[in-house]
């Protein structure tokens, strides 16, 4: 394939989403285990409320952390359309618009970490309610979150449905890899609709497709920033 001297090369393309997966993992890998778990006391609302006040600037560099993981969330779908496009460009359209869905619910949802600092860190402003009240508000807002990922997530789910089919059909990259985001996708639709379905099981099904999930997308990240594409493929 030839690229013209104003044109991004496929390889690049791979790199960015490749680099750009890398970033989600790590900065989401980071924001939900290094923060909100050291943060969040399961069915305790006091205990959540007075360490988020002892940890409000961990709590926002997370919030900044998710932020940066969502910016990288459109420079992947992008990646992902320039790389697919030939492949499928309907396809990778319906794909791109799942990622800019899933994108802009997640960003909106960051309120939800927002709000629990507002009503603890201005508590004295809130005459209306009493500390406790103000403890489980903040508490509901951080539980809301939780739910607003699990919806974020069902498009990011039917976006790996797509890009599994693109995958397999385009000859540039291996075809394990397209079952595997299709594994990732799959796992991602079950996770939140037993979440929004039926929250009781959700802490028996996360554990069990988070480490599918994780593998997953950590194949299709290292393979594209290392190897990249097969460029006499993509044209």
């Amino acid at each position: 394939m030839t690229v013209s001297k104003n044109e991004i090369s496929p390889n690049t393309w791979a790199r960015i989403g490749g680099l750009s997966y890398l970033i989600i993992i790590v900065a989401g890998a980071a924001g939900e285990l290094l923060i909100r778990n050291k943060i969040i006391v399961s069915n305790d609302p006091a205990s959540t409320a007075q360490n988020l006040l002892n940890n409000a600037l961990l709590w926002r560099i997370g919030i900044a952390g998710d932020l940066i993981m969502h910016v990288c969330d459109l420079f992947l779908s992008i990646a992902y359309f320039q790389l697919f496009r030939v492949v499928n460009r309907p396809l990778a359209r319906l794909s791109l618009f799942f990622g800019l869905m899933q994108t802009a619910v997640l960003i909106a949802n960051k309120l939800n970490l927002v709000m629990p600092l507002l009503y603890l860190e201005h508590a004295d402003k809130l005459h209306s309610f009493s500390l406790s009240q103000l403890q489980e508000m903040a508490f509901l807002s951080i539980q809301a979150h939780d739910y607003g990922f699990g919806i974020g997530l069902i498009f990011f789910g039917f976006a790996c449905l797509i890009d599994a089919y693109l995958i397999i059909q385009s000859g540039f990259l291996p075809k394990f890899l397209g079952w595997f985001i299709g594994l990732a996708g799959i796992c991602y639709l079950i996770n939140s609709f037993t979440l929004l379905l039926a929250p009781s099981y959700s802490p028996q099904v996360f554990p069990v497709v988070m480490p599918i999930i994780f593998l997953s997308e950590l194949s299709v990240c290292l393979w594209l920033l290392i190897k990249g594409v097969k460029m006499e493929k993509t044209g």
